[in-house]
């Protein structure tokens, strides 16, 4: 069986085939690119925005909408123009094994993993220092 994407494969290879990048122009596109996806970090995000989310999950497993809603109720609008910015954010936290996420009838459900109830437990009994514990977390899962 022929390849369907030979010619195409080919015509690539012959119109690129001298196209190379400065070693400044390769770090210029980088450096934008990682600009661009900075909000992909955990300090990108607002300490209160991460202790919402998480709080939110305490009680139990529950879908992106239902955060949404409880994010919304606790005054939280870091997600108001772009809710799919909160996905990006789970999606994120999920990476650091702070949440796990399962399906569920065709839905998306987030609880928190033993990591992350650690931090909230350690919120709550250290009071003013949560701030600090967060921003432990922050720098940990950054890494």
């Amino acid at each position: 069986m022929r390849d369907p994407f030979y010619n195409l494969k080919n015509s690539i290879k012959k119109d690129f085939a001298g196209l190379s990048f400065s070693e400044e122009r390769k770090n210029a596109v980088k450096e934008t690119i990682r600009r661009k996806q900075s909000h992909l970090e955990l300090h990108y995000w607002k300490v209160e925005t991460l202790k919402n989310i998480l709080e939110s999950l305490q009680d139990g497993a529950k879908h992106g909408y239902d955060i949404s809603t409880q994010l919304f109720r606790k005054n939280e609008l870091s997600f108001k123009s772009n809710e799919g910015q909160l996905y990006i954010l789970l999606h994120l936290l999920e990476n650091k094994k702070i949440i796990t996420s399962k399906w569920i009838e065709d839905r998306k459900y987030y609880s928190l993993t033993t990591k992350g109830k650690k931090y909230v437990a350690g919120w709550e009994h250290r009071g003013s220092k949560q701030c600090a514990s967060l921003n432990y977390l922050i720098e940990e899962a950054s890494l």
